[in-house]
């Protein structure tokens, strides 16, 4: 079986969801502090991701820690986003990741590299 089934809400907290937007001040500062950060190629971007993801997605697991994340995510045939270094280097990213936070049921969604599968 494939989608999110359950009813969820987009997180609406600015930081989680600036921090992957390119020109954003808190993916400014993500950059400044970690050195690295994972960015959409834009809003659109992003909310056709989340849309696929809850559409097709494949889940992958769920977080042990406090916070416990259910995790859905999906490959895409072209670069969703990019990881950028602090020295300029860009590599672009073809997979998306929502995780839902399973006691809230508010998620927000990622650009990373591959699935983070954690059975």
């Amino acid at each position: 079986m494939s989608g999110i089934e359950c009813e969820i809400t987009l997180e609406t907290r600015t930081s989680l969801i600036d921090k992957h937007l390119p020109g954003t001040q808190k993916a400014q500062s993500e950059l400044e502090s970690e050195g690295i950060v994972h960015l959409f190629n834009d809003r659109e971007t992003m909310e056709r991701v989340a849309a696929e993801i809850k559409l097709r997605g494949e889940r992958t697991g769920e977080d042990d820690a406090e916070d416990n994340y259910e995790r859905y995510g999906l490959y895409f045939s072209e670069p969703i986003g990019y990881i950028l270094k602090a020295d300029g280097t860009r590599t672009p990213l073809n997979y998306g990741e929502i995780k839902i936070k399973k006691t809230t049921g508010k998620y927000h969604v990622i650009p990373r590299t591959r699935s983070r599968k954690i059975y």
